[in-house]
């Protein structure tokens, strides 16, 4: 083979190339116009959702208040349970259960007895306390209870622990000597040093 042969085979065949033709485009149709109805759905649905909003804005807002007004009722309760609760504690205080002790005439044994429940027994002098209490329930002396301040005794409903206390009876045996120390007043007895 001579050389314009294998030039002639190594030579690439050329590809058609098919025609382009070129066409005018047509003029776009007219969009139509859309019907009525869908109008409408569609406002029917915004005002439907604006209106739903709306409604559970309002009912949002006026669970709100309720819950803002039962709150401030619970305070007000728990204010009130706890002066109910204060006044229970002054109730049960031992200064005013001694001082309607003291109004009902009841006095503190100097000899107590007591009564073992194991065998029945008596154990102590057994006898009546006579006379007067040697304490002072109503006394000045003592530390004085703001809870029970204005809270009638149960005998006598015009005193109170601040009021008049009832004045003690000492009971005079025949030798002139009362059977009870003499009441706390001012505090604890102290010794004259002077």
């Amino acid at each position: 083979m001579n050389a314009l042969q294998q030039a002639a085979v190594a030579a690439p065949t050329p590809i058609e190339v098919p025609n382009r033709r070129l066409r005018v485009v047509e003029e776009p149709s007219r969009r139509r116009r859309p019907k009525l109805i869908y109008g409408v759905v569609a406002l029917v649905g915004a005002l439907t959702i604006g209106a739903a909003q709306m409604g559970l804005s309002i009912l949002t807002m006026q669970s709100s208040y309720e819950l803002s007004a039962l709150t401030q009722e619970s305070r007000e309760l728990t204010w009130k349970k706890q002066i109910l609760y204060d006044e229970v504690a002054g109730l049960g205080s031992p200064q005013y259960l001694a001082a309607n002790a003291s109004a009902l005439g009841m006095v503190i044994n100097e000899s107590p007895s007591y009564l073992r429940l194991s065998d029945g027994a008596l154990l102590g002098a057994g006898q009546v306390s006579l006379g007067t209490s040697s304490v002072d329930a109503i006394g000045r002396a003592a530390v004085p209870n703001a809870l029970i301040t204005d809270t009638p005794l149960v005998t006598a409903p015009d005193a109170t622990i601040e009021g008049a206390p009832v004045a003690p009876e000492v009971v005079v045996t025949d030798d002139g000597v009362s059977n009870t120390p003499p009441p706390l007043t001012d505090g604890l007895p102290t010794p004259s040093t002077h």
